[in-house]
């Protein structure tokens, strides 16, 4: 596979994902960045768009961060060299570069997190560091040299002063330049440190994991509005004791049960990660239809071979059942049966649709009006 430098999908997951870093030399050749560093600037002056400044140096303080939406004037003010504009997100907003996300289906959808552009000046950096997650950085314009390795946690050192987790005691393994269609893969945890040789944007490709806190609140919160979470613990077999302050080890026992019979629900569970993993990052990002339709009009513009793709901050998933599949979209749940269940799989393979399948598909009424929902609800949109 190109993108993996000629590595097959099978030998990059086995050999380097979430176990060492990977330097890509042109894995998208000749890449043109569709997003220009004054784009970049006036969507950090949105009210909707996450962005943050990084300054190495602000006024004798080190690293210091500054949180948008920005006034257009405030990038006059900022010093000629050794800072970093951050936008999250930048696939919601602009639709060449979520198309960019296509090159990463071998990875599951809901480990997905997004895209973030970095632009920077000369000597622009956001500081040695480590991440939490795998990441692909793709040098989307000009040339940024990065070094890196060795494992970091939360016991490295860090630098004083900033609300930036900057490494103060780091060194690295290894140092190259990344030009324009160069990438490098960095799993979760491994040090690294980029600077801008020039004017440069590199397109972070971040991924994401769950940690043992979000399943367990997330998963016990879903289960405690799914089901009777109301009744009590019993003890009609209760037996005197020689102390009464004693806990007993029959009543960890029971309590014990109680547990795990009610996270031992597989069903339960994949509906609420499937929820969990499909919901957007942002409610301004999936906003219902400025062009609502009925079903029939739908299945007409199909038919017609007119496209459709999901809202770029959508997300998709599917979890196959005995007898049936629930379909997850944006945080919502559909259970589909019989007939109904090959939409699942079709509609979570790819953010471009594929017309003539899914015409078929919707020649059922039944599904006609699920895509319309999901169309009119602002999941999916006609190119």
């Amino acid at each position: 596979m190109e993108l993996l430098g000629g590595l097959t999908i099978e030998e990059f997951l086995r050999d380097y994902w979430q176990k060492k870093p990977l330097v890509i030399r042109q894995a998208l050749p000749d890449y043109q960045c569709p997003v220009s560093a004054d784009e970049l600037a006036g969507l950090a002056c949105e009210d909707a768009v996450e962005s943050r400044i990084i300054i190495e140096n602000d006024n004798g303080r080190p690293w210091q961060l500054h949180n948008g939406p920005f006034q257009p004037d405030r990038f006059e003010s900022l010093p000629t060299t050794h800072w970093t504009l951050l936008v999250q997100g930048l696939d919601h907003w602009v639709p060449e570069i979520a198309d960019l996300l296509e090159q990463f289906r071998f990875i599951p959808n809901w480990r997905l997190d997004d895209i973030m552009a970095s632009y920077a000046p000369q000597g622009g950096s956001v500081g040695p560091h480590y991440d939490q997650y795998d990441v692909f950085l793709l040098q989307a314009e000009g040339r940024r040299q990065w070094t890196f390795g060795g494992h970091c946690d939360h016991t490295s050192p860090r630098v004083d002063g900033t609300p930036l987790r900057i490494l103060s005691a780091w060194d690295g393994e290894e140092t190259v330049t990344l030009e324009p269609g160069d990438m490098l893969y960095l799993p979760p945890g491994v040090g690294h440190h980029g600077i801008a040789e020039n004017d440069c944007i590199t397109l972070s490709i971040g991924f994401r994991a769950p940690t043992v806190d979000d399943v367990l609140t997330g998963f016990t919160d879903f289960l405690c509005s799914q089901t009777d979470a109301t009744a009590h613990y019993s003890d009609p077999d209760l037996k005197p004791q020689d102390n009464p302050g004693t806990i007993s080890g029959g009543v960890i026992d029971q309590l014990s049960a109680m547990v795990t019979e009610a996270v031992s629900d597989r069903r339960q569970l994949a509906f609420w990660f499937g929820q969990y993993a499909t919901a957007p990052k942002s409610h301004d990002i999936v906003q219902p239809s400025d062009d609502p339709l009925l079903p029939e009009v739908l299945t007409e513009r199909l038919a017609e071979g007119e496209s459709l793709r999901w809202n770029e901050g959508s997300r998709f998933a599917y979890y196959p059942l005995d007898g049936e599949t629930a379909l997850f979209v944006d945080g919502e749940r559909y259970l589909l049966k019989g007939v109904a269940q090959p939409l699942a799989p079709m509609l979570c393979q790819s953010s471009v649709l594929d017309s003539a399948e899914l015409a078929h598909l919707v020649s059922d009424p039944t599904l006609a009006e699920l895509v319309t929902a999901l169309h009119n609800q602002g999941s999916l949109y006609f190119e």
